[in-house]
């Protein structure tokens, strides 16, 4: 079921999911356009003169679709593109405005790029198409004048999911912001909404078809609003300084895997702080490690000392691959798990860390990620999981909840709970039985919320991510890759958003 009220993340990232379920933005376009024209007639004659005023982007697509379906019933429509038609970059949007130019015979369309072009407005019905949800700041022109415009007109003002100058997120308004008597609003309800109820009118929500599935599974939306824009003039550091703690005399590769995935995901800088002999070991896998060199054979109480700096300049920190099963590391792994609670160190805890915990740990106060796979979730829970899906997710949410944390439980099925919300991720096959892809999630998740991410938001982007890098690996050596075949695979998935051409859904 889709959240009562959304941002405009949350509608970024629907789209994107329902485009890789199969629903693309043409289609969403459609439908959304469709709605916009059944409420029109609902509410005005056929012998009502309507103008669109539309925009570049898709607010003005759907503008576009809902012209041409009130033009089809044999209303008097007019189309105004406010601005220059090479400035229309989506291709769903071109698709509707190459297509109302060619009505030549029912829709009388005009293309405005400067202020000066625009005249009084004198219909009956005027569809406020030029700006959507990704509204910020200031109005620009020639759309501030064309707001300016609407409101002096005595004209009924239909707006398209917000009004022109809306901050859909926050309901911060331009001073120029057009007055709708009636918002037609898409999926649900904005944050925005709340606040600025004098620039709404009526409010109608309708549905345009986005599927359940696209809030409940895990897609590429929720990869890219996960990603955040850097900056021309970031420097190294700026996004992420991970702390990798595991390895022993066995387990050399774990940590190395879990760094260098997290390397592929952005962080800029990747600690794994090992035993010695062992980090010596992981600074010949890869030069791009910096490597901690802490005393002793194991992981052990007088390593807390030793990286107290460090832990305090990390931004997050990866605690358990490979550090072994030693007395002195439950003891010290515990007492690091405290010390980073006082810290409120974002903190992911798996495979080895994970069988030192039991389910009375109680509820953690500070972000923690616990990342089982089924033989560690009943080390947690005392309890066989289900192989029921419904069950598996009762089951993740109730331990999530009972100990404050965020639990990923990988299987075929990855099940990701905060306690309240619940995500399901299907990407990933059975070629990824083979060791160290945990490792390699991990790595991926740690880097999100390395790079500020949300902690439940870095855990169902990377469980898709680590699935994806799997999936693509799959398709070029089948059941025989490695788990190291995943790490070149994952800047494939988070360079651009995908649709549902680029990775299959495996869910159905």
């Amino acid at each position: 079921m889709l959240n009562n009220y959304l941002t405009s993340k949350d509608i970024k990232r629907l789209d994107l999911n329902s485009d890789y379920l199969g629903i693309s933005t043409l289609q969403l376009m459609e439908n959304a356009g469709k709605s916009l024209a059944t409420e029109i007639t609902s509410r005005f004659k056929s012998e009502s003169s309507i103008l669109v005023l539309a925009g570049t982007g898709r607010n003005g697509g759907d503008g576009m679709v809902s012209a041409r379906h009130l033009a089809s019933l044999g209303y008097n429509v007019s189309t105004w593109l406010i601005g220059s038609e090479s400035n229309i970059k989506d291709e769903a949007v071109k698709c509707n405005w190459q297509t109302i130019r060619r009505m030549k015979s029912s829709i009388d369309t005009r293309i405005i790029t400067d202020s000066t072009q625009l005249e009084n407005i004198d219909v009956d019905v005027v569809i406020d198409a030029l700006l959507g949800v990704g509204f910020r700041d200031k109005l620009r022109q020639p759309i501030l004048e064309a707001a300016r415009v609407l409101n002096k007109s005595k004209s009924f003002i239909i707006s398209v999911d917000v009004p022109t100058g809306f901050d859909a997120d926050n309901g911060e308004v331009d001073s120029d912001v057009v007055k709708a008597n009636l918002t037609i609003t898409f999926h649900n309800q904005k944050y925005g909404f709340a606040k600025g109820k004098e620039y709404l009118g009526d409010i109608k929500i309708v549905s345009i078809g986005i599927p359940p599935e696209a809030e409940i599974y895990v897609g590429p939306g929720d990869v890219e609003t996960c990603l955040g824009e850097r900056s021309t003039y970031s420097k190294k550091g700026d996004f992420g300084r991970l702390l990798v703690i595991g390895g022993s005399e066995v387990y050399t590769g774990a940590p190395a895997l879990v760094g260098l995935a997290a390397l592929r995901a952005g962080a800029d800088l990747v600690y794994v702080a090992a035993p010695e002999k062992t980090a010596e070991a992981i600074s010949t896998i890869s030069p791009n490690l910096i490597t901690i060199k802490m005393s002793g054979k194991h992981f052990n109480q007088s390593n807390l000392v030793e990286l107290e700096n460090i832990i305090r300049k990390a931004d997050a920190v990866v605690l358990g691959p490979g550090v072994g099963l030693h007395k002195e590391s439950s003891r010290a792994t515990r007492s690091l798990i405290k010390r980073l609670q006082e810290l409120k160190k974002p903190t992911l805890i798996d495979a080895d860390a994970l069988k030192f915990l039991t389910a009375s740990i109680g509820k953690m106060n500070f972000p923690v990620i616990l990342t089982p796979h089924a033989g560690e979730f009943e080390s947690l829970t005392s309890r066989k999981v289900s192989n029921e899906l419904e069950n598996r997710i009762l089951e993740v949410k109730k331990i999530a909840k009972q100990t404050n944390a965020i639990v990923l439980l990988k299987g075929t099925v990855d099940t990701i709970s905060d306690g309240s919300r619940v995500r399901l991720n299907f990407t990933g096959n059975p070629g990824m039985t083979v060791g160290g892809t945990g490792d390699i999630l991990s790595g991926i998740i740690a880097s999100l919320i390395a790079q500020r991410c949300n902690p439940f938001e870095s855990a169902i982007a990377g469980a898709f991510i680590n699935g994806a890098a799997g999936d693509f690996a799959y398709e070029k050596k089948g059941f025989h890759l490695l788990s190291t075949d995943l790490l070149d695979e994952i800047p494939r998935i988070m360079i651009a958003p995908m649709s549902h051409r680029d990775v299959k859904f495996l869910g159905c």
